[in-house]
């Protein structure tokens, strides 16, 4: 095979491991597509380089996101300003794919922060009301191993703010894709970036509807993340805690009606109750859900303990008429089959970022 098209293979099977979140790094995704193409080792050669791999995930996104990847990034660029703002002592700088447009389905926005602790950015955050975590993540590159303190806000879009000392704010960054300066941005370069991309956009406008717009479904991963923690009793619940049983219900629902976001939900989010109020969580589920779940999802989260009365035989006459009079009875019926199957233990389930994505991406493809 000539190298040249040796090397666009690659490129291409790189490219959409990556895209579809298999590899998230350019090295790894390159020897894995080399190795599904060539079936051994190749020259280093004939392996494509980072800018090649990014400019076919550019195509993929164009392909599979329209229109959509469009408004998604100047969304993402006005969320970036609002953010950054917030961290104007830390001096901020926006780098990666929102800055130079190479997003794609589920990019992060990504900074540069600069400061001697990580527990002042992370106070500077929370005092606005911003979820977030830290990461101490070990990197070994060229023989060498560092430790890189990230920061994962949840906002409505996921960030990663990476930080620097505070007297490396003027270090030059070099790009793992060109070789050269990374390209970023302060708050006033930002500013004045997105006044020439979109002159039509009041911008102090758009920063306040971005603090005022909510995404639903980190509101959903909000609301999930403390089941971890919530056990109970082995007799009836012998998986473990309670997030490691709803996404075993999801994945059994998925397989059952792939394509109904609505059941879909109701199976993910039916105990999420239990992380507030555990004695009375269907109630807690319905009242921290109002508003971000259509009546459909909410009435198969209301009436899921009825349907397994339902099933034990244990449920009224009366309620039983009362259940089976409605439309959606039969998804109900469906939700309560895998809210008792999905209690297996040691089976394989997804992630909650994986539930996520799959749910977002179904609301983006039809029609939010």
């Amino acid at each position: 095979m000539a190298s040249d098209k040796l090397r666009r293979r690659i490129a291409f099977e790189a490219a959409r491991l990556m895209y579809d979140r298999d590899e998230s790094e350019y090295f790894r995704a390159k020897l894995k597509a080399a190795r599904r193409i060539v079936g051994g080792d190749v020259k280093p050669s004939d392996l494509p380089s980072n800018r090649e791999i990014r400019d076919q995930i550019q195509s993929l996104a164009r392909l599979h996101e329209g229109d959509r990847r469009t408004e998604n990034l100047r969304q993402m660029r006005v969320a970036a300003l609002r953010v950054m703002r917030l961290l104007r002592p830390f001096r901020p700088r926006l780098i990666g794919s929102t800055l130079t447009g190479h997003v794609r389905r589920g990019s992060d926005i990504d900074l540069h922060v600069f400061s001697d602790s990580a527990e002042a950015v992370v106070a500077a955050l929370e005092a606005e009301g911003l979820a977030c975590h830290v990461e101490h993540k070990r990197v070994r590159k060229h023989g060498e191993e560092r430790v890189f303190t990230h920061i994962h806000l949840v906002d409505e879009f996921p960030f990663e703010l990476t930080l620097y000392a505070a007297n490396r704010a003027h270090f030059v960054f070099k790009s793992s894709i060109t070789g050269r300066a990374i390209e970023r941005a302060s708050i006033a370069e930002l500013e004045q970036f997105l006044a020439r991309e979109y002159p039509d956009m009041p911008l102090d406008q758009a920063v306040l509807e971005a603090e005022n717009r909510i995404d639903r479904f980190e509101i959903y991963r909000m609301l999930l993340v403390p089941l971890e923690k919530v056990h109970e009793g082995p007799e009836h619940h012998p998986e473990g805690d309670v997030l490691y049983h709803s996404l075993q219900v999801f994945d059994l629902a998925r397989d059952e009606r792939p394509h109904d976001e609505e059941f879909l939900l109701a199976a993910l989010l039916h105990d999420v109750g239990k992380g507030i109020d555990r004695q009375e969580h269907v109630a807690a589920a319905l009242e921290a859900l109002d508003g971000y779940v259509t009546p459909r999802t909410a009435w198969l989260i209301e009436h899921h303990m009825e349907a397994q009365r339902l099933a034990d035989g244990t449920l009224g006459v009366r309620a039983r008429r009362r259940l089976a009079a409605h439309e959606d009875y039969e998804e109900l019926l469906l939700l309560a089959e895998c809210d008792r199957d999905g209690r297996a233990v040691g089976v394989a389930a997804p992630d909650v970022d994986e539930a996520i994505d799959y749910l977002r991406e179904m609301a983006r493809l039809y029609g939010e």
